[in-house]
């Protein structure tokens, strides 16, 4: 397993983190297998967020591994808040109160980092760091970082939050590229050189910001896996397959490793439920694909390379 330093933090985590979102589709015991292989094959940071089984990850997180001091500091724990029933909320009173929900829920006193989960077009950005402030000094959070967020939202917030934001999770997989397509055909006059994301990777790398790729497998919005789907995806199936054979390794170790392969430190959020699929990303933790096979797998998911 691979290991960042997330940058302005004390935090060493691994570059694999497991996702709980879908933890509510597995029983106790199931879901104490999985967080436990997780830990056992290095991972040391989880992923929550309110939102998720309307709070009921969270809780059964909890319960799963009987939540206590000696594990709990074992864990870089993360979750996000901000997205309510039909509308996204920012506003202080929110924001804390759903703080103190998910420390209820996960039985832990403080989070290593509390994520806005998608932009709020009503945030008053004093207001937000009136909260930040607030969850900060009484313990509850350490650091602070936003999910799905452009450079002009993040440097909004920033201008006003005296705490330096150090994460930005975003949708990133082979089958989904907006933050590398554009810089790769810039200037031609193609779909794929449309600047969709104003230039966020470059903007996270210039300040500081460690990327969490969500959905590491999916394409589109939660279309459903391209790994496998040789009726949409059967080139670039055969190039991952073929790499995997040389790596000894499976096409989801591969699809892991062609992000972490980026010099950002992209990490790598896991959704799954299935413990094997978690052995198998974990192999590719660390794997340093060489630039002619990067490359290859960014052609055969129907990219230009000018």
């Amino acid at each position: 397993m691979k290991y960042i330093n997330i940058a302005n933090t004390d935090i060493k985590s691994s570059n694999i983190i497991m996702g709980n979102m879908r933890l509510p589709q597995l029983s106790l015991s199931e879901a104490e297998n999985l967080i436990r292989t997780a830990m056992d094959e290095g991972i040391n940071f989880f992923d929550h967020a309110d939102i998720y089984g309307k709070g009921k990850s969270e809780e059964i997180f909890s319960e799963a591994i009987q939540m206590n001091p000696s594990i709990r500091e074992k864990m870089i724990i993360q979750s996000k808040c901000g997205i309510r029933s039909g509308f996204f909320d920012f506003s202080k009173e929110y924001i804390i109160s759903s703080v103190d929900g998910i420390l209820k829920r996960l039985n832990t006193e403080y989070l290593d980092i509390l994520l806005l989960h998608r932009p709020d077009p009503l945030m008053d950005p004093a207001e937000v760091a009136e909260a930040f402030e607030e969850l900060h000094t009484n313990g509850k959070v350490k650091y602070f970082g936003v999910s799905n967020h452009n450079p002009a939202q993040i440097e909004l917030l920033q201008k006003y939050i005296p705490y330096k934001l150090v994460v930005n999770q975003l949708q990133f997989s082979i089958a989904h590229t907006p933050m590398i397509d554009s810089g790769i055909s810039l200037n031609m006059n193609i779909d794929q050189s449309i600047n969709r994301d104003s230039s966020v990777l470059e903007y996270c790398r210039l300040h500081d910001i460690t990327m969490q790729a969500w959905s590491p497998y999916q394409h589109g919005f939660f279309e459903g896996s391209f790994l496998g789907d040789v009726e949409k995806y059967p080139e670039l199936n055969q190039v991952i397959d073929t790499i995997a054979e040389k790596y000894g390794v499976t096409n989801t170790a591969i699809a892991t490793a062609w992000i972490t392969r980026h010099p950002a430190n992209i990490q790598v959020v896991l959704g799954t439920t299935k413990v094997e699929r978690i052995k198998d990303a974990c192999k590719g933790s660390d794997i340093r694909l060489t630039r002619e096979e990067w490359y290859s797998i960014y052609k055969a998911a129907g990219n230009i390379v000018p």
